[in-house]
């Protein structure tokens, strides 16, 4: 059983159960994948923070030791290179919370991402004309 399990309702109220200092981590990310992604909702799907246009986007989550960056395996394969230093999974990456996340490379997948998920949505919609 898993009565005692939170379930969120917001990325406000998911951030808030952390320390001061993951907080403030989990907000700049939050602030990058805003940033990279204007047009994209959030809501918390998996129990985790979720943004999402035409479908998925990103998704991140607070770890004992690692902040999980989960822009899908396609966004993995995309930037492995840059990725290979990271511990990580087909569609995931864990960024060691003691050290800068770099924010730089998560905008670029991001980005990435968005692209991504137009192209597809636009394909779709040709696909039905």
């Amino acid at each position: 059983m898993e009565e005692n399990k939170k379930v969120f309702k917001s990325i406000d109220e998911y951030i808030l159960q952390f320390s001061p200092e993951v907080q403030e981590i989990l907000n700049v990310l939050r602030k990058i994948i805003k940033e990279s992604a204007p047009d994209a909702e959030e809501k918390i799907s998996w129990q985790m923070p979720t943004f999402v246009l035409h479908g998925n986007l990103v998704h991140f989550a607070a770890h004992k030791k690692h902040i999980g960056f989960y822009p899908g395996a396609s966004g993995i394969e995309a930037f492995k290179h840059k990725l290979s230093e990271y511990k990580g999974s087909k569609g995931a990456v864990q960024f060691p919370i003691e050290k800068p996340l770099p924010y730089e490379l998560i905008s670029e997948i991001v980005r990435f991402r968005v692209a991504e998920n137009i192209k597809d949505a636009e394909s779709k919609l040709k696909k039905r004309k």
